[in-house]
């Protein structure tokens, strides 16, 4: 048994369960640990909090990873060497494909690896998918709950503002041609931390899917659609909870 505190997260055996949600926001760790049974804080270190408690009888976590894969691939390494073995990553992203709007859930089945943490896992020809099992859950989730959900590839940066300025970057043309590449593709949305965490957990041999609200969509906007913006994720947490519950019954039955 592992004792010893991890040096970032800063938990040890029997802090978490071995499902554990990991939104970016250390404040809406709180909010999700209110949708468990008998949740209890248990830490806060760095820009990692974390909640325990159970779910279908079954001891569950929420840890907060900060913004990026670094700090992401950083939990999901000591939360894995603790025990847990299946990771939700929760958390907000911008529309990309014109049918995506504002209030909608996007479930990712795999990740455009535009960024750099999962370079130090894989080369880039390995590509970034979820789990099967998590993520058709989460979509199950959100048909239980009557919520808009699209399936599908998301795309994943380290820099926020390369995706919202682009055009003042030194390597705007660069990003720009991408960007129209990731949309003729079919990409359905933009986040910051999928590609690393999918990535890292292959390397690990752990599970990982991923649930995204969508904030909004600015190529609706510059297309003439109507746009719709969307800051609240709430719909997503409860999708992950849902699809969180869906899977635990699931592995009990296997």
């Amino acid at each position: 048994m592992d004792t010893e505190k991890k040096y970032h997260i800063a938990l040890k055996d029997g802090d978490v369960g071995r499902y554990v949600i990991l939104p970016g926001d250390p404040g809406r760790c709180e909010k999700i640990a209110g949708y468990f049974d008998d949740a209890r804080f248990v830490c806060a270190n760095r820009e990692f909090v974390t909640y325990t408690g159970t779910l279908e009888g079954v001891r569950v976590s929420v840890t907060s990873t900060g913004i990026g894969g670094p700090s992401a691939a950083i939990a999901m390494e000591e939360l894995a060497q603790i025990g847990a073995d299946t990771f939700i990553r929760m958390g907000t992203c911008g529309g990309v494909a014109l049918k995506v709007q504002g209030g909608d859930c996007v479930v990712a089945t795999g990740a455009v690896r535009a960024e750099g943490t999962s370079r130090e896992y894989a080369p880039i020809e390995f590509p970034a998918v979820s789990d099967l099992d998590v993520a058709i859950a989460l979509r199950q989730g959100c048909i239980n709950l009557g919520y808009v959900c699209h399936t599908g590839v998301v795309q994943c940066k380290d820099s926020f503002y390369g995706q919202h300025q682009p055009e003042r970057m030194p390597v705007s043309g660069e990003l720009l041609a991408k960007w129209e590449a990731w949309k003729r593709l079919g990409v359905l949305a933009s986040e910051m931390e999928s590609a690393a965490l999918f990535t890292v957990a292959a390397a690990l041999g752990v599970r990982c899917g991923g649930i995204f609200h969508v904030v909004w969509n600015k190529d609706r906007e510059k297309a003439g659609f109507p746009q719709v913006s969307e800051h609240d994720p709430d719909k997503a947490i409860r999708a992950s909870i849902e699809g969180l519950r869906v899977l635990i019954k699931s592995d009990r039955n296997k």
